[in-house]
């Protein structure tokens, strides 16, 4: 019996055998023609999609894609990130945020120059005409003093005083810049006392405590003013003075030095740019504000003011300087006896009746120490954050609806003959007497008393330029042109018209007013926008025309000015109540008489000669009351107010729009 492989294998033979002697097998029918006309694969068209290429036709090997450019940026950006998180920490941290605030500056500054660049022209090409321009860079630059606080409120404020030369978007943007700056936590100020005091702390620097402590002093933690560089705590000292605790911000020392750096290098580009000779006054500038920034220099400065108006016989019982605690004081925190009195601003508080009692004046006025009253002591440390201040205001009366019962026309006329004075008499000029500065009491005579407070900005002038200023200020007055000439010319100023007008702040009425008609042809028959930038660039040339030797200029004009335009703003606020002009001249005339570096025989011409300027300012006279006739019948606002309109309509021909608001915002 076979097995089944040996039977498979068999019969597969046997099969093969077959096939291989099948005749049909052995002779297969023949081919179609369209089957034997096809070529072989190999020589078809489609062999060669798969023929794999030659070596030689590759060419040479290339090495894979490792993108080493890429990851060398992406390295680097990293690197740059890890850079700039770690200059912005220690930036905040040792700086006080100074470097990032340059660099905003900067920034700020570039696009602002590149804007005017583009667009100042008659048709800008972005914007619909110039103004838009000045209220886009108006609010940037607003926006950016803001934000970075310190000294740039302080230069935003000293815009906002001097903005007559500013386009009036600039001047509506800049009245805002007198409000309250944010103040520093207690903490904080802690800290800058100890760093002044060698490590002790503010409850052994001046005897306070915070537990309630019987015998102990008493301060406040939350500030009662507070302003751009410093603020003000109330403090009753373990003897029972009560005090004014001025501490400087902690962030400006770190943030001053940059600041100003940043300021005249910007100033430098501004200046070669737009071609404005300015630049030459940058350094005093920032000379004045590092020394505002310095206490010490304020104690100084207050108690050097405080014995010219003791010397001053015509002052001494009308002024009242601060007492400053110099044991009590650094060059970031100064002590010096607390006012109790009516700020400035306050118009209802100063003219309303009086009900402090008959012979009586209000606290601390004439010098007196302020009445005892008692204070409550609170336990908790944090109850002190609170007002403690004993409340001394009973002399308004039950309804708290009384005021000082005080005649604005006095008050006015002590500020002005006090600044008249440190600029003729004594050469030594407070440069910020802004409202806020200024408080006023009442005396048991029933007079006004000025308290002047904040002495950080001054300016010193020299005896021979404080002789030119009087000479120029009585050449004013009498129109004579030749003198004038001669004065403004040694301060290289080509121009006396202008800037005589500049001075008085009204049209200077003695020249020949050539400058003026020579832009009288930019009126009506120019359409608006040409005619603002027909404007604008009158204005910026009639700068160049008055400062024609700007290494000539007294610098310290510049906060002269600012000083004067205060006063006539402080006048224009309460009403213009006195005839500012004729104060200011009669004191420049009369320093002239009192000058000691002058002959005998020269003092005694300009004696002579006060006495026919004096009917020269009754003419002055004439107009200050037809004004305030034209004010009692509401056809105006005061002397002051009508000649700065005039001064407008008189610089709109130079391509200055005046529109001063002070005290607006």
């Amino acid at each position: 019996m076979a097995t089944p492989g040996l039977m498979s294998r068999t019969m597969c033979t046997r099969c093969l055998r077959h096939s291989l002697l099948s005749p049909r097998l052995q002779a297969p029918s023949p081919l179609p023609s369209s089957f034997l006309r096809l070529r072989p694969f190999s020589t078809s068209k489609h062999a060669n999609a798969f023929t794999p290429p030659s070596p030689a036709s590759l060419g040479r090997a290339q090495p894979a894609r490792q993108y080493k450019r890429s990851r060398k940026w992406l390295r680097r950006l990293a690197y740059l990130g890890a850079l700039t998180g770690v200059v912005w920490a220690a930036d905040k941290q040792f700086y006080a945020s100074a470097l990032t605030r340059s660099a905003r500056t900067f920034g700020m500054g570039l696009w602002v120059a590149l804007d005017y660049k583009i667009n100042f022209r008659e048709n800008p090409p972005f914007a619909y005409d110039i103004t838009e321009v000045h209220n886009r860079s108006a609010r940037r630059l607003f926006n950016l003093l803001r934000e970075n606080g310190g000294l740039y409120l302080k230069i935003g404020q000293a815009i906002a005083m001097q903005s007559a030369i500013l386009p009036p978007e600039f001047q509506q943007m800049f009245a805002r810049m007198f409000d309250d700056a944010p103040q520093n936590d207690w903490e904080t100020i802690r800290q800058v006392v100890m760093e002044d005091f060698n490590g002790k702390t503010p409850e052994e620097v001046f005897g306070i405590s915070f537990d309630g402590h019987s015998t102990a002093g008493i301060m406040e933690k939350k500030a009662r003013a507070s302003a751009s560089v410093a603020q003000v705590h109330w403090a009753r000292l373990k003897d029972g003075r009560e005090v004014a605790i001025k501490i400087q911000k902690k962030e400006i020392a770190q943030q001053v030095g940059w600041d100003l750096w940043t300021f005249k290098v910007v100033s430098k580009i501004y200046s070669y740019w737009f071609d404005i000779p300015m630049y030459n006054l940058v350094p005093y500038i920032t000379e004045r504000l590092m020394l505002e920034c310095d206490f010490q220099n304020e104690a100084q400065n207050s108690e050097r003011m405080a014995e010219f108006v003791k010397g001053e016989p015509r002052l001494r019982d009308r002024v009242y300087i601060p007492r400053v605690y110099h044991d009590l004081s650094s060059k970031r925190v100064m002590t010096a006896e607390w006012i109790e009195g009516v700020r400035l601003w306050d118009k209802d508080g100063i003219t309303k009746s009086w009900h402090g009692g008959w012979r009586q004046g209000s606290p601390g006025a004439n010098g007196k120490p302020l009445p005892a009253a008692n204070l409550t002591r609170p336990s908790n440390p944090r109850d002190y954050d609170d007002h403690l201040k004993p409340d001394r205001s009973s002399w308004k009366g039950k309804d708290a609806k009384g005021g000082l019962g005080l005649n604005l026309k006095e008050v006015m006329t002590t500020m002005v003959d006090l600044f008249s004075a440190q600029m003729f008499l004594w050469g030594y000029v407070h440069c910020d007497p802004h409202p806020g500065n200024i408080f006023i009491r009442r005396k048991a005579d029933g007079h006004s008393e000025l308290v002047l407070i904040d002495h950080g900005l001054y300016v010193h002038m020299s005896p021979t330029f404080r002789h030119q200023y009087s000479l120029f200020w009585k050449s004013l007055m009498t129109f004579d042109n030749a003198t004038l000439k001669e004065v403004v010319g040694e301060w290289g100023v080509n121009n006396a018209e202008i800037f005589a007008s500049a001075t008085l702040m009204k049209p200077y009425e003695g020249g020949d007013n050539a400058v003026s008609k020579k832009f009288q042809s930019i009126s009506n028959e120019k359409d608006r926008k040409k005619r603002q930038y027909e404007m604008q660039q009158a204005m910026r040339k009639g700068i160049r025309e008055i400062l024609g030797d700007e290494k000539k200029w007294p610098q310290e004009l510049i906060f002269i000015g600012r000083n004067m335009r205060i006063v006539q703003g402080n006048n224009q606020y309460l009403g213009s109540p006195v005839n500012r002009i004729k104060i200011t001249g009669n004191w420049a005339s009369k320093a002239l008489t009192e000058d000691p570096n002058l002959s005998f025989g020269a003092r005694l011409r300009f004696y002579g000669s006060h006495l026919l300027f004096k009917t020269v300012l009754f003419t002055t006279d004439l107009y200050f009351y037809y004004a305030k006739i034209k004010q009692y019948f509401g056809r105006g606002k005061g002397m002051d107010d009508d000649i700065e309109q005039q001064m407008g309509r008189m610089m709109s021909d130079y391509g200055i729009e005046t529109q001063h608001g002070v005290f607006e915002g």
